[in-house]
């Protein structure tokens, strides 16, 4: 039987009980004498559990000491050790995107107890870390006050004050917004709402907020329905509520890799005779998908509509007048 299920199982017999007698301890768990007292000495000394023997009763009780609320639980949640190893693994992960140390100082305690749970099993947490690593691009700065104050706001209902500095067209503007959601997308921070300007909803890069406040005045609730239907109906993360269906066919060579990738929810796709791969996916404002178009160079084709075509054509003349150029 495993450390924590032991563990859970002493846990459980001595919340259920006045005294747990040591033989009765060792019939629960089946582990010898030396391993129930490292036991014993483990969930007093690293997961902080009021364990004391009581001579007069004979056994092992709780005790909370004096003028101190008596523990109950084991902090933490129970897991086998897999689990605790795939925790551990998505902890490396969040640790890896979290380059703004937003959730570090939440984490710690969380990291600190799978640790001790996970003792000296096989591939411990130290391993673990060795051996996974998560290396995030084009991340950019974000103030954590700024990050604090719409998390803050989102959850308490409250409207936001902000000075709005728009990367497509580097134009400032003041906006009232009722905060909806936050959503992680592609190692950055968006903060979904109802802009009370535009009187719709918007998605802004929390990146880009350079002031803001938090109102006093209620939060206008929208339905996360609604939410999606103007935000993932469209590719990428500025969408909006016209929608169109973008169809891309890619070379053989590249179909390979571009069949196994998720480009949207709703996408459509499917091989040629010729083994090339033809993508459908639905947008509302190109810019972003144009981006991922263009880093397949000639191995895409935009087939339709013809004013995405005409687009991406556009920016390819342009790419190559550049080099033609010369450089400077």
């Amino acid at each position: 039987m495993p450390l924590n299920e032991r563990t859970y199982k002493l846990e459980t017999l001595l919340k259920n009980r006045r005294v747990v007698p040591f033989s009765l301890m060792q019939e629960r768990t089946g582990a010898s004498r030396a391993t129930l007292n490292r036991d014993i000495q483990f969930m007093r000394d690293r997961l902080h559990f009021p364990i004391v023997f009581d001579r007069d009763l004979g056994g092992y009780r709780l005790d909370g000491g004096s003028g101190k609320p008596m523990q109950t639980e084991l902090p933490g949640l129970w897991f086998n050790d897999a689990e605790i190893h795939a925790l551990l693994t998505m902890q490396q992960l969040i640790s890896g995107l979290d380059r703004g140390g937003l959730l570090g100082p939440h984490l710690r305690p969380l990291i600190a107890r799978l640790k001790e749970l996970l003792g000296s099993a096989d591939n411990s947490a130290s391993e673990v870390q060795k051996r996974v690593r998560v290396i995030g691009v084009q991340v950019r700065h974000l103030p954590l006050e700024h990050f604090a104050a719409v998390g803050s706001a989102l959850l308490r209902r409250k409207r936001l004050h902000i000075h709005y500095r728009a990367r497509y067209n580097d134009q400032p503007t003041e906006r009232e917004v009722s905060p909806q959601r936050l959503v992680y997308y592609r190692d950055n921070w968006y903060l979904d709402g109802w802009c009370h300007l535009r009187n719709d909803i918007r998605s802004f890069a929390v990146d880009a907020i350079e002031r803001i406040e938090i109102l006093e005045s209620r939060a206008k609730d929208v339905s996360e329905r609604e939410l999606d239907e103007v935000l993932g109906a469209g590719y990428g993360i500025f969408s909006g509520r016209d929608v169109k269906w973008a169809r891309l066919r890619f070379t053989p060579e590249r179909a390979r890799w571009v069949a196994s990738e998720r480009w949207h929810s709703k996408q459509k796709g499917s091989f040629e005779s010729d083994g090339s791969y033809l993508l459908e996916v639905p947008f509302s404002h190109p810019q972003e998908l144009m981006m991922d178009i263009l880093r397949h160079g000639a191995a895409v084709e935009v087939v339709g509509p013809a004013s995405l075509r005409k687009r991406v054509a556009e920016e390819a003349a342009a790419i190559a007048g550049r080099y033609a150029e010369g450089g400077r």
